[in-house]
């Protein structure tokens, strides 16, 4: 073991080894590790509150909440436009967080006040399905502007192994306590988890304002400006941005489809709510579990040898394998096969793929257009397809069907898949030649 070695935290030394991190990176990257830790503690822990929620509710009101959903996101996506416009995104950052930390509190007040409340139960499954996409949207847009493009492909999947290690402690954590603290109490330590995060955030932060490379230096902590609703315009001018957005709605509508199947076998096998809230937690675990191993032996090299186009394209394949599994046997341990699949597919690969297509943006767009396709587009997406199946349903089209519908998508998703990886080598191949061209002259 060499001296620098020796002179490395535990959890850098297992970090290096999963990834080709420089030590001048390292402190940046355990920052952000952690920070991504305790946002998806915080979110996995009430979780499976949430997927409890949806069992009570039942499939109709749960896919008008799809809906309902959509709109709130349509509607944060201008109100945060304004607010990066405006404040320092050191000041910004940690609010957003503090704001998510208080919300969980409230409901978990509301629920302990009534915890058979349908009206908290639906403004809590809405909410937390609105503010789950966009925290992890804003985590990812600032990391973008702390590293640039090569850095992101060997780093963001050894950074992204820190969020499932949240996602595993988190559902570990309700799993032993939810029957002495109850779902309120989950909600009460997932707020905890999140002011956690704030400190955490103010670590990086104070990080990339000292360092002086690529998004660094303090004088960029500053507001973006412009308008609101510019991530609107850009995106309706960029064939790579619009096909990011086709990309995300075939994500969400296999993860749609899949959901509703979830709600559907599991309120069948299952008739205690705590029981649900316990296996829904068992399946996190086991999913963190795989993922984490996954991120920090194989993404980076996988990104590195392969190219971002394997990140983006392995699942969808294998997803429909997996559709067509569940159209010949509908049971709740097929079920959960093509669950895991899905989930470990898409933390591990899928995620800091599609992270990794932004890298080739400006900041505008990183935090204006990137924030409007991860919320808006997908929970658009989610919408669209849980009417879809609902009208399927009530026609009489049995799961079967969906399931190879839910292949024919996965096809789709798999070519789309394949054509933003190959915009992203021209990207590359661009850069290459440039820095060529620079070097004979």
């Amino acid at each position: 073991m060499t001296q620098d070695n020796k002179n490395k935290s535990l959890l850098a030394r297992i970090l290096s080894r999963g990834a080709d991190i420089d030590h001048k990176e390292l402190p940046a990257v355990i920052a952000a590790f952690i920070l991504f830790f305790f946002i998806f503690a915080g979110y996995f822990a009430v979780r499976p509150v949430r997927e409890t929620a949806g069992t009570i509710l039942g499939r109709d009101r749960v896919a008008n909440l799809f809906l309902v959903t959509w709109v709130a996101s349509i509607a944060i996506v201008p109100i945060y436009g304004w607010l990066v416009a405006r404040l320092r995104r050191s000041v910004l950052l940690p609010i957003i967080y503090g704001f998510i930390a208080v919300a969980l509190a409230a409901v978990g007040l509301l629920l302990k006040a009534d915890p058979g409340n349908i009206r908290s139960m639906q403004f809590f499954y809405v909410m937390i399905s609105v503010l789950n996409l966009f925290m992890v949207s804003v985590f990812w847009s600032f990391l973008l502007e702390l590293f640039n493009k090569e850095q992101a492909k060997r780093l963001f999947g050894v950074i992204a192994a820190g969020g499932t290690a949240g996602a595993l402690v988190g559902p570990t954590l309700t799993t032993l306590l939810v029957k002495q603290i109850g779902n309120s109490g989950v909600l009460f330590m997932g707020a905890a988890m999140f002011v956690i995060a704030i400190l955490c955030q103010r670590t990086l932060i104070n990080i990339w304002q000292a360092s002086g490379g690529e998004g660094g230096s303090g004088g960029r902590d500053r507001p973006l400006g412009g308008n609101p609703f510019a991530g609107f315009t850009a995106l309706l001018k960029s064939p790579y941005l619009i096909g990011i957005s086709c990309f995300i709605i075939l994500l969400s509508t296999a993860t749609t489809f899949l959901y509703f199947e979830q709600l559907r076998i599991v309120s069948q096998t299952f008739h205690d709510n705590e029981a649900r809230t316990r296996v829904f937690s068992i399946i996190d675990a086991v999913v963190q579990t795989l993922t984490v191993l996954f991120q920090i032996f194989l993404t980076g090299r996988i990104a590195k040898s392969l190219g971002v186009i394997a990140l983006v394209t392995f699942v969808p394949l294998l997803m429909v394998a997996g559709f067509l599994g569940l159209a010949l046997s509908g049971s709740f341990a097929v079920l959960v096969t093509v669950m895991v699949m899905r989930r470990v597919g898409e933390y591990a690969f899928i995620r800091p793929g599609r992270e990794m297509l932004f890298s080739t943006v400006d900041n505008e767009t990183r935090y204006k257009v990137k924030n409007l396709i991860d919320v808006t587009i997908y929970r658009g997406g989610d919408a669209l397809s849980s009417q879809v199946q609902e009208a399927l349903g009530h026609a009489g089209w049995g799961p079967a069907f969906i399931a190879l519908l839910g292949a024919v998508l996965a096809a789709a998703w798999g070519v789309v898949g394949a054509f933003l990886g190959r915009s992203y080598n021209r990207t590359d191949k661009a850069v290459l030649a440039g820095s060529n061209t620079a070097a004979g002259h």
